[in-house]
């Protein structure tokens, strides 16, 4: 039985709608802003975090009519006639942010409705989850705190030799995230033939994340495919049938889906066709980062999963924090 199929007749019962809106000024250039959809009924309460980045596009929120009692099919079903934005949000994939906001909330709820976890549900053990740190420019100083630490890092165009066989010897990085396919974003990286080759020879093994397979580019990773993953591209199975290549690996953002049929059948595909999977943050502020863990925790706890606690997202890199792996998650819901 499809894994969507064991959860579409799941009771629920919406009786109030609610929002709580956050925000972090990451810097002078960005405030980070998500807004955490809020269902209740019977007594409890069932969260979800929607993460669109662009903040002015939190200035406003549908009102989610409360239709008492449906099930979890019904109420994903419905979603398709909510109008989600006033007019054209800021990015394209805010779209499926926002709807997995009120599938993720409205989730947890029937699941602490029926005081059951999602692995009580699809038959699956919670699992310690591995973890890795993203970081664009703090590794040297996340090692020195924590010599153990797992990275994940984001190549950049000024990136040399030196500084590459430097993050190499240390022998802690997990995934080389390119970038490639962001696209005006202030994270963007242009792709480099040269910047490829070095990152193949001197990080053999190593996940190679969103690589452009254009041109030389594509001609450096030719026959590399087992360590190539994607993520911005993937939202739904169809986006992985229509990459370029065969993956060895998938990064898995459950808000990229939008939709739990669509998440959920993805990383079904994956486990068919022998796609190894690791799952992926949004800068989450709330509930929204116990989410990305739990599903990690069920579906593929020994990746490198970019889950880190949020405490890893914030201020310089430090000693005392939570340490790989996390401790499989304990109570009912999502």
């Amino acid at each position: 039985m499809r894994l969507w199929d064991r959860m579409r007749e799941l009771e629920l019962v919406v009786d109030a709608f609610d929002t709580d809106r956050r925000s972090v000024d990451v810097s002078s250039q960005f405030t980070r802003v998500t807004t955490t959809v809020v269902l209740s009924g019977g007594g409890v309460e069932g969260r979800g975090e929607d993460v669109t980045y662009t903040a002015e596009d939190h200035d406003w929120f549908p009102e989610l009519e409360p239709g008492g009692k449906t099930t979890l099919g019904a109420f994903s079903a419905d979603l398709d006639s909510l109008q989600l934005f006033t007019g054209t949000p800021g990015m394209a994939a805010s779209n499926q942010y926002r709807r997995w906001a009120f599938e993720s909330a409205a989730l947890d709820l029937a699941l602490r409705q029926q005081k059951a976890s999602l692995g009580d549900l699809v038959g699956r053990e919670y699992r310690p989850v591995r973890f890795v740190v993203s970081t664009r420019g703090g590794a040297f100083g996340w090692l020195e705190h924590n010599p153990e630490v797992e990275l994940k890092l984001d190549p950049e165009n000024d990136w040399d030799r030196p500084l590459m066989e430097r993050l190499a010897a240390t022998g802690r990085v997990r995934v080389l995230d390119f970038k490639a396919y962001y696209k005006g974003t202030a994270v963007d990286v242009v792709p480099d033939p040269e910047l490829y080759r070095a990152a193949v020879e001197l990080f053999p093994g190593v996940v190679l994340e969103d690589a452009s397979l254009e041109g030389e580019c594509g001609e450096v990773l030719a026959g590399l495919e087992s360590r190539l993953s994607f993520d911005a591209p993937v939202h739904s199975v169809d986006d992985v049938r229509a990459l370029p290549v065969e993956p060895g690996w998938l990064n898995i953002k459950p808000s990229r889906f939008g939709a739990l049929e669509r998440l959920l059948e993805c990383i079904e595909f994956c486990d068919a066709n022998g796609i190894r999977m690791y799952g992926g943050g949004q800068f989450e502020l709330g509930v929204g980062r116990r989410h990305i863990q739990v599903l990690a925790s069920l579906f593929y706890p020994e990746g490198p999963n970019d889950v880190a606690p949020s405490e890893y997202n914030s201020g310089e890199p430090r000693a005392g924090l939570p340490s790989s792996p996390l401790l499989p998650p304990a109570a009912a819901g999502l």
